[in-house]
């Protein structure tokens, strides 16, 4: 019992030395801890005094989580979110600095301010009238009190007047409103809704992309932007607003409904451009039609799948093209329109209504130098019309390719070699032969067809050396008739008697 007894003292003994050793070790531990969060306030405030609010940031994150219930370092950093326009976690703590501390009046007044400008009057009011019971002079607190049930009455009357269709009138009275409550996602969305009935729709926008912002995970502002900028016909954009509507919710029902809808009328739009670079005229009208299928109803859809038509249809038919430009144009004046009209009625060879319509362009946009040019250019094809025309010599149309016009060249070239004819005949057949064969040199060759395509005959040496003083137009100077043999390089043809070849 004795040898159990000194053992039993012994244990206890040396428990009571680990236990004071526990509590000496804490009690260095609390004091390090707290002046670690003293310091990480101090930090945090010099921050924010130099601007550095991320950082400040930091530091009240840290002070926090050392000990979080100390009330000033809530209303520090809630200090900190309000600066960085994070209205919803600055809320947060300063409720938290009043659960904390309820009898703070500075917390109190400030909560209501951020009370106002979230549009949360009634919450506002309560706040403020606490304040001023126990501070009737602050000053702050004071101007915000006697604004805030003005506030509400002109919140009603807003509303009253969308509800009736008074549209201007809430524009005007929730420009004033937002001002005050910069934060209340609600009344953008309501001056959104007030700017669309006005038709003011880029307006609309601007408001509803702000409440994507102040509002957390705005799946339905995401939808009502992409729905805003397809009402315009911005299709590419729109896409892009829907996706930020499913990276929220993937299941989304109606953004994936919307998103298979604009990701359909987008392709058919890019793909028709994209056919227009290549010049893939027909694959380009049957992407624009199915725009129109895909969409039946929004107008300005309509217009992309009209002037892509409008486009197409100038080198296919041009009579055609100036139907679809024009129910473009119902849709939406843009003067290059008026400018498609004209090239199709140039391809069409009527140069003064394509002169005219070049003008119309000019009217609706003097500065449109597309405009000038093609007016210009319509007045020398006009004249050019009373000369040597390359297009009618072969029979084709000014959009034919060089494959319609080689085909043209060779079977004309046939009916005219001066093989099949005689004495007088022969001498207009050569001419005539010479003639196909200057309109093949010309329009296959892409340099000399564009100066003809713009009023210019760059076989004719009065135009090209600067007027009458040159040495005067030959037909036959560029040409040669041989006895016997054909085209040389196997581009012409053997006939009885001659062989026709380039010089």
């Amino acid at each position: 019992m004795t040898i159990f007894g000194s053992l039993h003292r012994t244990v206890y003994s040396l428990w009571l030395f680990l236990a004071s050793m526990d509590l000496r070790l804490l009690s260095e531990v609390e004091c390090t801890s707290a002046a670690e969060i003293d310091r990480h306030l101090q930090m945090g405030v010099q921050m924010l005094a130099k601007g550095q609010l991320h950082d400040a940031l930091s530091h009240f994150h840290a002070a926090i989580d050392g000990d979080p219930n100390n009330f000033l370092s809530y209303y520090r950093r809630a200090t900190v979110y309000l600066a960085l326009g994070r209205s919803r976690t600055g809320l947060q703590d300063l409720d938290e600095v009043i659960r904390l501390k309820p009898d703070f009046n500075a917390a109190r007044a400030q909560r209501g301010g951020v009370l106002v400008k979230l549009g949360r009057l009634e919450e506002a009011h309560i706040d403020l009238e606490n304040v001023l019971r126990r501070e009737p002079g602050h000053e702050e607190a004071n101007r915000l009190y006697v604004m805030v049930e003005p506030l509400k009455r002109e919140v009603l009357e807003a509303y009253s007047n969308v509800r009736t269709g008074r549209n201007h009138q809430a524009v005007m009275l929730l420009k004033g409103i937002i001002e005050k409550c910069p934060w209340d996602a609600s009344l953008r969305d309501l001056r959104a809704e007030a700017y669309q009935a006005l038709g003011d729709v880029m307006n609309a926008i601007a408001d509803v992309r702000v409440t994507t912002k102040l509002v957390q995970d705005n799946t339905q502002g995401y939808l009502r932007l992409s729905d805003l900028y397809y009402s315009i016909g911005d299709v590419a954009q729109s896409l892009s607003e829907i996706r930020e509507c499913l990276k929220l919710d993937p299941d989304h029902k109606e953004c994936f409904q919307f998103y298979k809808k604009v990701k359909k009328v987008n392709k058919f739009n890019n793909d028709a451009q994209e056919q227009i670079n290549n010049k893939e005229y027909e694959d380009c009208v049957a992407s624009a039609r199915k725009i129109l299928r895909e969409e039946p109803e929004e107008e300005e859809v309509h217009f992309l799948a009209y002037d892509k038509l409008c486009q197409c249809h100038i080198p296919l038919a041009p009579t055609k093209a100036v139907t679809f430009c024009q129910e473009a144009l119902n849709i939406k004046e843009e003067p290059r329109l008026y400018c498609e009209i004209a090239d199709a009625y140039i391809a069409d060879e009527m140069f003064d209504e394509a002169a005219r319509y070049f003008q119309k362009a000019l009217e609706a946009d003097d500065s449109l130098q597309r405009a000038k040019e093609g007016l210009e250019r319509a007045q020398k094809l006009k004249k050019q019309a009373s000369k040597r025309d390359y297009y009618k010599i072969l029979g084709v149309r000014r959009t034919s390719t060089k494959k319609e016009i080689s085909k043209a060249y060779r079977s004309l070239a046939q009916k005219w070699h001066p093989d099949h004819f005689d004495g007088e005949e022969k001498k207009k057949a050569e001419k005539m032969f010479i003639d196909i064969a200057s309109a093949k040199e010309v329009l296959t060759d892409d340099e000399m067809r564009a100066k003809f395509d713009n009023g210019e005959d760059p076989l004719d040496p009065e135009q090209q050396q600067g007027g009458p003083g040159g040495q005067g137009f030959n037909p036959f100077q560029h040409f040669q008739f041989h006895q016997g043999g054909g085209f040389p390089g196997g581009g012409g043809f053997q006939g009885g008697g001659f062989k026709f070849h380039f010089n």
